[in-house]
């Protein structure tokens, strides 16, 4: 399997050319909120001219791209970026895009977009424990009325050949407008990387933990957490197993590579221009 396949050059160079961006050690992040997200999203459903992929990421996603070749190239591949962090909020304002209000988390995003459109699309829900994805669609369907295309639990192993022509018939069957995968980071995103050329729908997003949380099955932050950056904190308070190396281990070397890598060299750069701006250059020549 080839998870490496090109993209045609012109594909690659019309992806979301009037959305505003920025990087991150070198991760394109489109500068988007929720409400344009949810535009963007409506925009390529209506479209249906192929299947784009939203890669919902954040700190961890960022420094897994780091040492994982393959998922930069599913990151630099990815139809739209979105900053699931206040990280990257941050680093996004302190580059001049002050309309990063805040974050466009993968749960928020998710709750809002089913709530704001309601019975107006299709939706597949992939992913998740046995029998979550099912729990999420009634959740979603009962307080939102949205359309149930179709849901799939896949088993926590690679999917055999018989059973990836079966996922590809069930969606296919199904015709969604919009597929969501609940997946882990980098496992969603590839998946999606993986499956955008074979699976039929207009949009996929992974949204991670999002089907734990809209069924309960996993608490959010309090908001005040969320806005604040510490919605990590809440996190690894109630699965320190599982998110320990990701905040402690992972989370640091994003923060010295930030530092060694973008801040210190700005501010370098910064300085040397102030030093010798016509005016310094003026004062030491009086």
């Amino acid at each position: 399997m080839n998870m490496l396949k090109t993209e045609p050059a012109n594909l690659r160079a019309n992806r979301a050319p009037d959305i505003p961006s920025f990087r991150v050690l070198g991760v394109r992040v489109n500068s988007v909120q929720i409400p344009e997200v949810i535009q963007i999203l409506e925009q390529w459903i209506r479209e249906r001219d192929r299947a784009r992929y939203v890669a919902v990421t954040g700190m961890h996603g960022v420094s897994i791209s780091r040492e994982d070749p393959q998922f930069r190239k599913v990151l630099d591949d990815a139809d739209l970026v979105v900053a699931d962090g206040m990280p990257l909020v941050w680093i996004g304002r302190w580059r001049g895009h002050q309309q990063m209000k805040r974050r466009a988390c993968g749960p928020e995003l998710f709750e809002t977009f089913c709530r704001e459109t309601g019975s107006k699309y299709r939706h597949f829900f992939y992913g998740g424990a046995p029998g979550v994805a099912d729990l999420v669609a009634r959740s979603l369907q009962e307080r939102h009325r949205i359309q149930i295309a179709g849901t799939y639990c896949p088993p926590f192993r690679p999917l055999t050949e018989d059973e990836e022509a079966e996922v590809q018939a069930i969606v296919a069957a199904a015709a969604p407008d919009i597929l969501w995968v609940g997946l882990s980071t980098p496992k969603q995103e590839k998946w999606m990387y993986e499956h955008r050329d074979r699976i039929q729908v207009p949009v996929m997003l992974g949204v991670g933990a999002a089907f734990d949380m809209s069924c309960g099955r996993l608490k959010r932050a309090p908001e005040w957490m969320c806005e604040h950056g510490f919605e990590w904190f809440f996190r690894l308070v109630i699965e320190p197993e599982r998110l320990w190396r990701r905040y402690f281990v992972n989370g640091s070397k994003f923060v010295w590579a930030v530092c060694v890598e973008d801040v210190v060299p700005r501010m370098f750069h910064r300085s040397i221009g102030n030093a010798t701006s016509p005016s310094s250059v003026k004062q030491e020549l009086s």
